[in-house]
Protein backbone atom coordinates (compact mmCIF):
# COMPACT_ATOMS: atom_id res chain seq x y z
CA UNK A 1 0.00 0.00 0.00
CA UNK A 2 0.97 3.65 -0.29
CA UNK A 3 1.50 5.98 2.67
CA UNK A 4 2.08 9.74 2.68
CA UNK A 5 5.65 10.36 3.86
CA UNK A 6 5.84 14.08 3.07
CA UNK A 7 3.25 16.62 1.98
CA UNK A 8 2.50 20.33 1.92
CA UNK A 9 -0.80 22.13 1.50
CA UNK A 10 -0.98 23.96 -1.82
CA UNK A 11 -2.06 27.57 -2.40
CA UNK A 12 -1.51 30.51 -4.72
CA UNK A 13 1.78 32.13 -3.64
CA UNK A 14 1.38 35.77 -2.64
CA UNK A 15 3.09 38.21 -5.05
CA UNK A 16 6.13 38.57 -2.79
CA UNK A 17 6.46 34.77 -2.61
CA UNK A 18 5.97 33.99 -6.30
CA UNK A 19 8.76 33.54 -8.80
CA UNK A 20 8.93 35.80 -11.84
CA UNK A 21 7.62 34.16 -15.00
CA UNK A 22 10.96 34.56 -16.76
CA UNK A 23 12.69 32.71 -13.93
CA UNK A 24 10.57 29.64 -14.71
CA UNK A 25 10.90 29.76 -18.50
CA UNK A 26 13.14 26.89 -19.64
CA UNK A 27 14.10 26.34 -16.01
CA UNK A 28 15.00 23.56 -13.62
CA UNK A 29 13.71 23.73 -10.05
CA UNK A 30 15.33 21.54 -7.39
CA UNK A 31 13.67 21.12 -4.00
CA UNK A 32 14.59 19.03 -0.96
CA UNK A 33 12.03 17.32 1.24
CA UNK A 34 12.40 15.58 4.62
CA UNK A 35 10.47 12.31 4.60
CA UNK A 36 8.86 10.70 7.63
CA UNK A 37 8.21 7.01 6.88
CA UNK A 38 10.54 4.99 4.64
CA UNK A 39 9.97 2.30 2.04
CA UNK A 40 11.35 0.42 -0.96
CA UNK A 41 9.55 2.52 -3.59
CA UNK A 42 8.09 5.99 -3.93
CA UNK A 43 5.88 8.22 -6.02
CA UNK A 44 5.68 12.01 -6.28
CA UNK A 45 2.62 14.25 -6.56
CA UNK A 46 2.97 17.20 -8.96
CA UNK A 47 0.42 19.94 -8.38
CA UNK A 48 -1.27 22.44 -10.67
CA UNK A 49 -4.10 22.84 -8.19
CA UNK A 50 -4.40 26.60 -8.62
CA UNK A 51 -3.10 26.85 -12.17
CA UNK A 52 -5.38 28.49 -14.69
CA UNK A 53 -3.84 26.62 -17.66
CA UNK A 54 -2.24 23.22 -18.25
CA UNK A 55 1.36 22.94 -17.07
CA UNK A 56 3.97 20.89 -18.94
CA UNK A 57 6.76 19.21 -16.95
CA UNK A 58 9.32 18.05 -19.53
CA UNK A 59 11.28 15.93 -17.01
CA UNK A 60 11.14 15.12 -13.31
CA UNK A 61 13.95 13.38 -11.41
CA UNK A 62 14.57 12.26 -7.84
CA UNK A 63 17.93 11.81 -6.13
CA UNK A 64 19.53 11.71 -2.72
CA UNK A 65 20.76 15.18 -1.73
CA UNK A 66 24.12 15.62 -0.08
CA UNK A 67 22.67 18.09 2.42
CA UNK A 68 19.25 19.55 3.24
CA UNK A 69 20.70 23.02 2.69
CA UNK A 70 22.54 22.48 -0.62
CA UNK A 71 21.43 21.77 -4.20
CA UNK A 72 24.07 19.06 -4.62
CA UNK A 73 22.91 15.49 -5.24
CA UNK A 74 24.52 12.07 -5.34
CA UNK A 75 24.73 11.42 -9.11
CA UNK A 76 24.64 7.65 -8.66
CA UNK A 77 21.18 7.97 -7.09
CA UNK A 78 19.61 10.14 -9.81
CA UNK A 79 16.49 8.55 -11.35
CA UNK A 80 13.81 9.81 -13.74
CA UNK A 81 10.16 9.64 -12.77
CA UNK A 82 7.57 8.54 -15.31
CA UNK A 83 3.90 9.32 -15.70
CA UNK A 84 1.88 6.62 -17.44
CA UNK A 85 5.23 5.45 -18.78
CA UNK A 86 6.32 8.82 -20.17
CA UNK A 87 9.10 11.00 -18.79
CA UNK A 88 7.10 14.17 -19.40
CA UNK A 89 3.61 15.05 -18.22
CA UNK A 90 1.06 17.80 -18.77
CA UNK A 91 -1.00 18.52 -15.66
CA UNK A 92 -4.44 20.04 -16.34
CA UNK A 93 -5.49 23.24 -14.56
CA UNK A 94 -6.79 22.62 -11.07
CA UNK A 95 -5.37 19.09 -11.04
CA UNK A 96 -2.66 16.96 -9.49
CA UNK A 97 -0.66 14.19 -11.19
CA UNK A 98 0.89 11.26 -9.35
CA UNK A 99 4.00 9.67 -10.83
CA UNK A 100 4.36 6.00 -11.57
CA UNK A 101 5.88 3.88 -8.83
CA UNK A 102 9.68 4.02 -8.75
CA UNK A 103 11.84 1.45 -6.97
CA UNK A 104 13.96 3.83 -4.92
CA UNK A 105 14.55 2.72 -1.32
CA UNK A 106 14.33 5.58 1.16
CA UNK A 107 15.06 5.43 4.86
CA UNK A 108 12.76 6.96 7.48
CA UNK A 109 13.57 10.60 8.26
CA UNK A 110 15.82 10.89 5.19
CA UNK A 111 15.90 13.65 2.57
CA UNK A 112 14.83 13.45 -1.06
CA UNK A 113 15.66 15.91 -3.84
CA UNK A 114 13.03 16.39 -6.55
CA UNK A 115 14.13 18.28 -9.68
CA UNK A 116 11.77 19.24 -12.49
CA UNK A 117 12.12 21.17 -15.74
CA UNK A 118 9.50 23.49 -17.21
CA UNK A 119 9.67 24.68 -20.79
CA UNK A 120 7.17 27.46 -20.06
CA UNK A 121 6.18 29.04 -16.73
CA UNK A 122 2.81 28.32 -15.12
CA UNK A 123 0.12 30.84 -15.96
CA UNK A 124 -0.56 30.93 -12.22
CA UNK A 125 1.77 29.30 -9.75
CA UNK A 126 0.83 26.68 -7.21
CA UNK A 127 3.06 26.27 -4.19
CA UNK A 128 3.68 26.38 -0.49
CA UNK A 129 5.34 29.62 0.67
CA UNK A 130 5.95 28.49 4.25
CA UNK A 131 8.48 25.82 3.34
CA UNK A 132 11.19 26.71 5.84
CA UNK A 133 13.37 25.01 3.23
CA UNK A 134 15.43 26.34 0.33
CA UNK A 135 14.55 25.72 -3.32
CA UNK A 136 16.95 26.27 -6.22
CA UNK A 137 16.20 27.30 -9.80
CA UNK A 138 18.33 27.78 -12.89
CA UNK A 139 17.69 28.02 -16.63
CA UNK A 140 18.06 24.92 -18.77
CA UNK A 141 17.08 21.27 -18.45
CA UNK A 142 19.66 20.25 -15.87
CA UNK A 143 17.63 17.95 -13.63
CA UNK A 144 20.52 15.45 -13.39
CA UNK A 145 23.33 17.94 -12.83
CA UNK A 146 25.16 17.23 -9.57
CA UNK A 147 25.28 20.86 -8.47
CA UNK A 148 23.60 24.02 -9.68
CA UNK A 149 26.44 26.54 -9.35
CA UNK A 150 24.55 29.39 -11.01
CA UNK A 151 21.24 28.69 -9.33
CA UNK A 152 19.17 31.33 -7.62
CA UNK A 153 17.47 30.26 -4.43
CA UNK A 154 14.35 31.06 -2.44
CA UNK A 155 12.80 29.69 0.73
CA UNK A 156 9.50 28.49 -0.76
CA UNK A 157 8.24 25.31 -2.42
CA UNK A 158 6.53 25.14 -5.82
CA UNK A 159 4.39 22.64 -7.76
CA UNK A 160 5.14 19.56 -5.58
CA UNK A 161 2.35 18.50 -3.21
CA UNK A 162 3.42 15.16 -1.76
CA UNK A 163 5.67 12.12 -1.68
CA UNK A 164 4.30 8.66 -0.90
CA UNK A 165 6.27 5.55 0.01
CA UNK A 166 5.36 1.92 -0.47
CA UNK A 167 4.71 0.28 2.86
CA UNK A 168 3.37 -2.83 4.54
CA UNK A 169 -0.43 -3.34 4.69
CA UNK A 170 -0.36 -2.39 8.38
CA UNK A 171 1.18 1.04 7.65
CA UNK A 172 -0.82 4.27 7.76
CA UNK A 173 -0.47 8.05 7.85
CA UNK A 174 -1.50 10.80 10.22
CA UNK A 175 -2.48 14.14 8.69
CA UNK A 176 -1.92 17.29 10.70
CA UNK A 177 -4.35 20.03 9.68
CA UNK A 178 -3.19 23.38 10.96
CA UNK A 179 -2.01 26.96 10.55
CA UNK A 180 1.43 28.54 10.91
CA UNK A 181 2.18 26.75 14.18
CA UNK A 182 1.95 23.45 12.30
CA UNK A 183 3.49 24.85 9.13
CA UNK A 184 6.67 25.57 11.07
CA UNK A 185 6.61 29.15 12.29
CA UNK A 186 9.63 29.66 14.53
CA UNK A 187 11.50 26.65 13.19
CA UNK A 188 14.91 26.81 11.49
CA UNK A 189 15.21 27.11 7.72
CA UNK A 190 16.49 23.74 6.43
CA UNK A 191 16.59 22.50 10.03
CA UNK A 192 13.52 20.27 9.70
CA UNK A 193 12.59 20.95 13.33
CA UNK A 194 8.89 21.75 12.99
CA UNK A 195 6.79 20.05 15.66
CA UNK A 196 5.55 17.65 13.00
CA UNK A 197 9.18 16.61 12.35
CA UNK A 198 9.51 15.92 16.07
CA UNK A 199 6.32 13.86 15.89
CA UNK A 200 7.76 11.84 12.99
CA UNK A 201 10.95 11.22 15.00
CA UNK A 202 8.98 10.06 18.03
CA UNK A 203 6.94 7.68 15.87
CA UNK A 204 10.18 6.22 14.50
CA UNK A 205 11.53 5.76 18.02
CA UNK A 206 8.95 3.07 18.76
CA UNK A 207 8.82 -0.22 16.88
CA UNK A 208 5.02 -0.15 17.11
CA UNK A 209 4.70 3.15 15.22
CA UNK A 210 7.58 3.10 12.74
CA UNK A 211 5.27 2.46 9.80
CA UNK A 212 3.31 5.69 10.34
CA UNK A 213 3.90 8.57 7.94
CA UNK A 214 3.26 12.21 8.82
CA UNK A 215 1.55 14.55 6.36
CA UNK A 216 1.99 18.20 7.39
CA UNK A 217 -0.98 20.14 6.02
CA UNK A 218 -0.31 23.36 7.91
CA UNK A 219 -0.70 26.70 6.14
CA UNK A 220 0.46 29.99 7.61
CA UNK A 221 -2.40 32.36 8.43
CA UNK A 222 -5.02 29.69 7.77
CA UNK A 223 -8.60 30.00 9.01
CA UNK A 224 -11.40 27.55 9.61
CA UNK A 225 -14.06 29.84 8.23
CA UNK A 226 -12.59 32.30 5.76
CA UNK A 227 -9.94 32.36 3.04
CA UNK A 228 -6.75 34.19 3.90
CA UNK A 229 -3.28 32.92 3.16
CA UNK A 230 -4.62 29.89 1.34
CA UNK A 231 -8.11 28.38 1.21
CA UNK A 232 -10.12 27.90 4.39
CA UNK A 233 -9.99 24.50 6.07
CA UNK A 234 -13.34 23.22 4.84
CA UNK A 235 -12.47 24.18 1.26
CA UNK A 236 -9.17 22.28 1.32
CA UNK A 237 -10.26 19.33 3.46
CA UNK A 238 -10.86 16.82 0.66
CA UNK A 239 -7.52 17.45 -1.07
CA UNK A 240 -5.37 17.96 2.03
CA UNK A 241 -6.86 15.25 4.24
CA UNK A 242 -9.10 12.70 2.54
CA UNK A 243 -6.88 12.37 -0.55
CA UNK A 244 -3.69 11.68 1.43
CA UNK A 245 -2.34 8.17 0.87
CA UNK A 246 -2.98 5.76 3.73
CA UNK A 247 -4.52 8.34 6.03
CA UNK A 248 -6.03 6.87 9.19
CA UNK A 249 -5.85 9.74 11.70
CA UNK A 250 -6.29 13.53 11.58
CA UNK A 251 -4.95 16.01 14.13
CA UNK A 252 -6.92 19.28 13.92
CA UNK A 253 -4.94 22.29 15.16
CA UNK A 254 -7.03 25.06 13.62
CA UNK A 255 -9.07 28.00 14.85
CA UNK A 256 -6.36 30.11 16.47
CA UNK A 257 -6.50 32.71 13.69
CA UNK A 258 -10.30 32.77 13.68
CA UNK A 259 -10.41 33.50 17.41
CA UNK A 260 -7.49 35.93 17.35
CA UNK A 261 -8.80 37.81 14.35
CA UNK A 262 -12.19 38.55 15.87
CA UNK A 263 -10.89 41.17 18.32
CA UNK A 264 -7.80 42.17 16.35
CA UNK A 265 -9.16 45.66 15.82
CA UNK A 266 -10.59 46.10 19.31
CA UNK A 267 -13.08 44.64 21.73
CA UNK A 268 -16.23 43.02 20.32
CA UNK A 269 -19.64 42.37 21.84
CA UNK A 270 -20.51 39.17 23.67
CA UNK A 271 -23.04 38.46 20.93
CA UNK A 272 -20.37 38.66 18.22
CA UNK A 273 -18.10 36.41 20.25
CA UNK A 274 -20.87 33.86 20.78
CA UNK A 275 -21.68 33.91 17.06
CA UNK A 276 -18.05 33.15 16.15
CA UNK A 277 -17.91 30.32 18.68
CA UNK A 278 -21.00 28.75 17.08
CA UNK A 279 -19.43 29.02 13.64
CA UNK A 280 -16.14 27.50 14.81
CA UNK A 281 -17.93 24.60 16.50
CA UNK A 282 -19.99 24.01 13.38
CA UNK A 283 -16.81 23.88 11.31
CA UNK A 284 -15.28 21.35 13.70
CA UNK A 285 -18.45 19.26 13.42
CA UNK A 286 -18.13 19.32 9.64
CA UNK A 287 -14.52 18.14 9.84
CA UNK A 288 -15.46 15.32 12.21
CA UNK A 289 -18.44 14.22 10.11
CA UNK A 290 -16.45 14.17 6.86
CA UNK A 291 -13.53 12.35 8.48
CA UNK A 292 -15.71 9.76 10.20
CA UNK A 293 -17.51 9.08 6.92
CA UNK A 294 -14.16 7.84 5.58
CA UNK A 295 -13.30 5.86 8.70
CA UNK A 296 -10.75 8.35 10.05
CA UNK A 297 -10.21 9.14 13.72
CA UNK A 298 -9.98 12.84 14.61
CA UNK A 299 -7.90 14.39 17.40
CA UNK A 300 -8.47 17.99 18.46
CA UNK A 301 -5.49 20.07 19.59
CA UNK A 302 -5.79 22.85 22.15
CA UNK A 303 -4.36 26.33 21.75
CA UNK A 304 -0.77 26.22 23.01
CA UNK A 305 0.89 28.77 25.34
Amino acid sequence: MWVASWAASQQIPEPQNALAADDLRDATVRQIFRLSAGGPALRVHLSNAFGSEALHFTSVHVARPLSPSSPEIDPASDRPLTFAGSTDVTVPPGAEFVSDSLEFPVAPLSDLAVSFHLDAPPARETGHPGSRATSYYQHGDIVSVVSLPEAKHVDHWYQVAGIDVQAAPSAAAVVVLGDSITDGRGSTTNGNNRWTNVLAQRLQDSRKTRKIGVSNQGTGGNHLLTDGLGPNVLARFDRDVLAQAGVRWVIVFEGVNDLGGLAHGGEVSLADHAALVRQVLAAYQQIIARAHAQGLRVYGATITP
